[in-house]
């Protein structure tokens, strides 16, 4: 009995990421790969980054697995659910159970055990998707597997949910073997001059920002010991000689006492790489800075989300815009590199508020910077604020949350301006800091864009 573990995201089929061109893998799954293959458990990844639906499904039929995990998420969704009844209506791939995991199902479950999948697993998948792997084998009550969700007589049965894991030095590193990382280090080289991988040191966050989802890890803060997350580095260094480093972690500095011993284990262990991360503003300090550094940091994502505290404050974000400007303005003159992350169109946003974003990202001056336009994921708070004033629901499955909208203080083209005039404002400004007038044409061009969006803008106010 075997299990393919795989998911549906296809780069060659999305225009914005293969002109992005920074893929990452499928960590979650390796993860679990490892966890399953540890227990004994014979199973195979099919990552699909690379590769077709067509040869996702050969594989899956040269396989016949008993067991087909698929991971979704918002933007797989829609490919998620093709998948599934590809599988389930065709007798070449054997029939395979269908179990669905990752951050999209937990508050969509009816929808998805609807669209074919026998069972979702709601959290954490190692543990679970273990038991409920050895239930099916041994033809055991699926209702002693904590957990998970499936239809029994046309209703939704729910099994107690699973304690979380709380010593995570239970994990093994994840299972990078199962596929091919070279095409991820030579994608970044060739596209970017420098490769990357990907590391998690925690699961959870402790904070309560009400747009961001806590559908697997919870609102809770767990953390791999530093010893090891230091031996994953060295090996990573070693067999792999990656450039960078991206650590998927919500907030890398909430433990300041975990970052201490991270810093003295991966000077220790001849471990260091160049990373990047993301923290709050509030979790750097001077000590915090200089031990990131030292460590091989060389890029800071600081959140905030707005440059108005009005907004930062309808967020929960529970952080002072202030604090967040100093932060980065602390972080570039230490030489780390600094970004942030920017939504607009919350619930509330004005004219105002826009500029005072405009305002914060020319005087905070963070080396990077991404927009988004903010959308209601389901089982977030914002989507629990906004779900009487939502005017657009498209149909669950041809669609994804970021595709719904509702009542904003202006029309939803507003803030498609706004964007254009955030990003081009503050561009201008950055050149204008370089001095000299080092490119006059750049500069005319920004500014240009900058007076077309904010006169947009005035059109869609009314």
């Amino acid at each position: 009995m075997s299990i393919v573990l795989t998911h549906a995201y296809y780069l060659s089929t999305d225009p914005k990421e293969h002109r992005i061109m920074k893929p990452y893998p499928p960590l979650g799954q390796l993860y679990i790969s490892s966890y399953l293959k540890e227990h004994k458990v014979e199973n195979y990844v099919f990552d699909t980054t690379f590769s077709s639906k067509e040869e996702q499904l050969q594989f899956i039929q040269s396989k016949k697995p008993d067991v087909v995990a698929i991971y979704a998420n918002l933007m797989t969704k829609v490919d998620v659910i093709g998948l599934i009844k590809i599988l389930v209506a065709e007798a070449s791939y054997g029939f395979p159970k269908i179990v669905l995991g990752g951050p999209d199902v937990t508050y969509n479950t009816e929808n998805y055990l609807r669209s074919g999948a026998q069972y979702i697993v709601i959290g954490e998948g190692e543990e679970t998707l273990h038991q409920l792997y050895l239930a099916i084998k041994n033809k055991s009550n699926i209702n002693d597997v904590s957990g998970i969700a499936y239809l029994d007589n046309n209703k939704v049965i729910k099994t107690p949910a699973r304690v979380k894991m709380k010593d995570l030095s239970m994990l093994p590193f994840p299972n990078r073997k199962a596929i091919d990382m070279q095409q991820y280090l030579d994608t970044w080289k060739n596209n970017h001059g420098k490769s990357s991988m990907t590391v998690s040191t925690q699961r959870g966050c402790p904070y309560t920002c009400k747009w961001c989802s806590t559908a697997v890890y919870g609102q809770s803060y767990r953390r791999r010991p530093a010893k090891l997350v230091a031996q994953e580095l060295h090996m990573l260094k070693h067999e792999y000689n990656p450039d960078t480093v991206w650590f998927v972690d919500d907030v890398f500095t909430v433990s300041h006492k975990w970052l201490a011993e991270f810093h003295k284990e991966v000077i220790k262990q001849d471990a260091i790489i160049p990373f990047e991360c993301i923290t709050r503003a509030e979790r750097l300090n001077d000590q915090v800075l200089q031990q990131l550094k030292e460590a091989g940091c060389y890029r800071i994502w600081i959140g905030a989300e707005s440059g108005s505290q009005k907004i930062v404050d309808a967020m929960d974000r529970r952080v002072k815009v202030e604090t967040v400007r100093e932060a980065i303005q602390k972080t570039n003159k230490l030489g780390i590199e600094t970004g942030t992350f920017i939504m607009v169109g919350y619930p509330g946003e004005d004219e105002k508020d826009i500029a005072e974003t405009i305002h914060h990202l020319k005087v905070a001056n963070p080396t990077h910077f991404t927009i988004t336009v903010a959308y209601p994921i389901k089982g977030t708070s914002l989507y629990n604020e906004i779900e009487g004033d939502i005017t657009i629901q498209p149909d669950w499955n041809t669609s994804t949350d970021r595709d719904i909208d509702f009542k904003r203080t202006y029309h939803r083209k507003f803030y498609d301006f706004a964007v254009r005039r955030i990003v081009n404002e503050v561009n201008y400004h950055k050149e204008l800091l370089k001095g000299e007038n080092k490119n006059l044409i750049r500069s005319l061009k920004l500014k240009t864009k900058s007076i077309a969006a904010l006169t947009a803008m005035k059109l869609y106010k009314g």
